[in-house]
């Protein structure tokens, strides 16, 4: 499973000031509400999640590598687990024309409110549970999700991703290297249940069966 890195350029573009993460708001406050994921955690204050999180075309990027990784064409059918508002995957559907996209997410605030071009194929349902028949999908994306799951919904989830997929998978999560990277891990998340170091991932992944691509985010 290789670790293949098509994100850090758009997660090292956000200014992050840990410090002021757990001082300016009560943090257990600040969790408890983005865990809800409606307004206050799509577009409420800053504080508490995205501060307003608005189609501004930083996913093209990883959008067009994706499609060139993956040798995406007209027709292949691609799932992303926790689609959010789907910024992802109307990218995709704008650098592969013809391509077949599906979104799941367990907020209906952001398929409410996702881009209106792919709305119509996004649906609220769990990673656990994913409402498709097996080797459905030619590629299955999850960004930033699995990590928000305990670990016997995460068991789940990587083994519904194997599922459904059948030609390539793509998972990023989040992760530590060090003492540093895991205390501005704690200090910055407001909705993880999963803290692990890449071998740790590894060890879930193993275990899970899941033998597609992987990536790692972490905290500087």
């Amino acid at each position: 499973m290789p670790n293949i890195d098509f994100l850090s350029t758009v997660h090292r573009s956000t200014k992050r000031d840990y410090l002021a993460r757990v001082n300016e708001f009560p943090k257990a406050e600040a969790a408890k509400r983005a865990k809800e994921f409606g307004f206050d955690y799509w577009d409420g204050d800053r504080k508490i999640g995205y501060g307003g999180y608005k189609y501004d075309g930083r996913w093209r990027s990883v959008a067009e590598a994706l499609a060139t990784h993956y040798e995406l064409k007209a027709g292949d059918r691609v799932l992303d687990v926790g689609c959010g508002k789907a910024f992802l995957l109307y990218d995709l559907s704008a650098v592969v024309p013809g391509l077949e996209v599906r979104g799941v997410d367990i907020s209906q605030y952001a398929i409410d409110h996702a881009k209106e071009e792919v709305r119509p194929q996004l649906r609220v349902a769990s990673a656990g549970e994913l409402p498709f028949a097996d080797q459905s999908f030619d590629l299955v994306i999850s960004i930033n999700t699995l990590h928000n799951l305990y670990c016997y919904d995460l068991d789940k989830a990587l083994r519904e991703i194997e599922r459904v997929g059948r030609r390539s998978k793509y998972v990023v999560v989040e992760s530590y290297r060090n003492e540093e990277e895991k205390t501005n891990l704690l200090y910055w998340q407001l909705t993880c249940e999963c803290f692990y170091t890449p071998l740790e991932w590894q060890w879930w992944f193993d275990r899970c069966g899941y033998t597609g691509d992987h990536s790692f985010i972490y905290f500087e």
